[in-house]
């Protein structure tokens, strides 16, 4: 596999249950202060992306979209870390997320999931992994993975290798 640049990766799922174990093996890594960006079209595989994060990472409910709620937040037995699943779908405008105190979710105590983060990119640390779902065809999904900072680097060091290419 090429070496273009050490701060992305493409990954190339065949199928939604690749794209949901991808998710669930991301989720174990998880201990938080992680910002976890999902952009990409309707019907990319985000959802199905952040439920594996949910079962990955020891949620003890079932993550699903948040689309009428906006965020989700989800614990695990083992600890008291949370993970807040965030859907800015139905913002109309960038102030909206000011409003929702997003800023104030965003710490070592937590993990959080935002979908749709192109629609408030002003309130997004600079340190996250963006990743870029898009749709190739009715099972396969192409993810770019890019980290911002040495922390998230680690995550994206640490995903599998056999179905990922770096890219520059």
């Amino acid at each position: 596999m090429p070496t273009l640049d050490s701060t992305a990766i493409e990954i190339v799922s065949r199928s939604p249950d690749q794209t949901f174990r991808l998710g669930e093996h991301l989720g174990r890594l998880l201990c938080g202060g992680e910002v976890i960006c999902l952009a990409g079209q309707l019907g990319a595989g985000k959802t199905v992306f952040a439920q594996g994060i949910g079962r990955g990472w020891g949620a003890a409910d079932e993550l699903t979209s948040p689309t009428f709620t906006l965020i989700h937040e989800l614990h695990r037995a083992i600890d008291r870390l949370k993970l807040y699943h965030i859907d800015l779908y139905r913002l109309e405008k960038e102030s909206e997320a000011w409003l929702l105190g997003l800023i104030d979710l965003m710490d070592e105590r937590a993990s959080v999931l935002i979908e749709w983060p192109e629609r408030a990119r002003s309130i997004l640390p600079p340190d996250r992994l963006w990743i870029a779902f898009e749709y190739i065809d009715e099972a396969q999904r192409r993810l770019i993975f890019t980290a911002t900072d040495p922390f998230h680097q680690s995550l994206l060091n640490s995903l599998p290798r056999e179905t990922a290419r770096e890219r520059g």
